[in-house]
């Protein structure tokens, strides 16, 4: 049999008081003696007396939830962050509601349409092309909002995330710096703005290294695609690309396609074909012989994440419209990236 909530009504009877003193010793509100509010205190304790949110949210304005808005809360990357983000948003006395959009503009629009209705008082969201209107309209609702993981160029809105660009650059010029000159690029075929920074970091490693861009060495995977199908299309450009002696792919999940395109082509990492994915995953340690990654500082995104939005919350005069952080990530190297051999070319 499932026990029904106590209610203030409950505690009321229990401690012979009305419901209005009761109400005011739980919101620490009005002078009510000190034997009678511990009276109440402990009753309520020892009954597991809890409020309803949504009820507080109504009366005072504050509800003590946050709206956690991301990509795919089953992934690692977003799954870490949340875990962070939920850990220090308790110790600050706050709960969460996760929502996932899959990339997904009109489930972002649902996610947001709900988070509102539970009366939330703060936002961190993953942002999807085509929700900033949406998104813009919170803001301007006095709602305080944190991206994470992407930001809309052109707007106002505080956002946390890696540093995409120098991140790839850094990245690509490691590769070019091993004596790779041929480096495929393969990424998700959106307009999220951080994927962009990505492939803009590695055109510009090439432009700095006098090597030419060839558009024949970037493919762009729909964003939807089914595993399968995206295993095919990564086979069939790393085979009509035979010069390629290099690949970056610039999302993990990418990463570990490509890992299985390349094994099913029985291709040589990295004899045949040097590797690195954008964002750290366990496959990659275990894979032999280890792939390189750039690796995000989820804590770092995370805990940054969640302090300026407490930040705000705690004092609505604290504008935080122009915090645009991007922190650096680590290059971890491991086998899948050695100096390549060159060939011995005799007369």
């Amino acid at each position: 049999m499932i026990k029904r909530k106590i209610s203030i009504k409950d505690i009321a009877k229990l401690t012979n008081t009305s419901i209005t003193t009761v109400s005011f010793v739980l919101n620490g509100k009005g002078r009510i003696s000190k034997e009678i509010s511990e009276k109440i205190l402990a009753v309520a304790l020892s009954q597991g007396y809890e409020p309803n949110r949504m009820a507080v949210g109504l009366r005072t304005g504050v509800s003590k939830v946050i709206g956690l808005i991301v990509e795919t809360i089953g992934g690692p990357f977003f799954g870490a962050m949340a875990k962070i983000i939920e850990e220090v948003a308790e110790k600050a006395g706050y709960g969460v509601i996760y929502c996932s959009t899959n990339n997904n503009v009109q489930k972002g629009r649902d996610a947001i349409k709900m988070l509102k209705q539970q009366l939330v008082d703060g936002y961190i969201i993953t942002p999807v092309k085509g929700l900033e209107e949406d998104i813009q309209s919170l803001v301007e609702n006095g709602k305080p909002v944190v991206l994470i993981d992407g930001y809309f160029p052109g707007y106002d809105i505080p956002h946390v995330l890696v540093d995409n660009y120098n991140s790839t650059y850094k990245a690509i010029n490691f590769l070019i710096g091993l004596g790779y000159q041929n480096i495929g690029f393969v990424t998700a075929d959106s307009d999220l703005a951080q994927l962009h920074d990505r492939l803009q970091g590695y055109k510009d490693a090439l432009k700095f290294n006098d090597i030419k861009e060839k558009k024949k060495l970037v493919y762009k995977s729909p964003f939807d695609s089914e595993n399968t199908k995206a295993i095919e299309a990564i086979k069939n450009f790393i085979k009509k690309n035979e010069e390629m002696d290099a690949i970056f792919f610039s999302t993990n999940y990418l990463g570990i396609t490509g890992l299985q395109s390349i094994n099913q082509l029985k291709i040589d990492i990295p004899a045949d074909l040097a590797m690195i994915s954008f964002d750290d995953n366990e496959i990659f340690t275990l894979y032999p012989p280890g792939i390189t990654t750039v690796k995000q500082p989820t804590f770092e995104i995370a805990k940054s994440a969640i302090d300026v939005l407490l930040a705000q919350m705690r004092n609505d005069k604290y504008d935080i419209s122009k915090i645009k952080l991007c922190i650096p990530a680590q290059l971890v190297e491991r086998g899948s990236t050695t100096q390549k051999k060159q060939s011995l070319i005799t007369a």
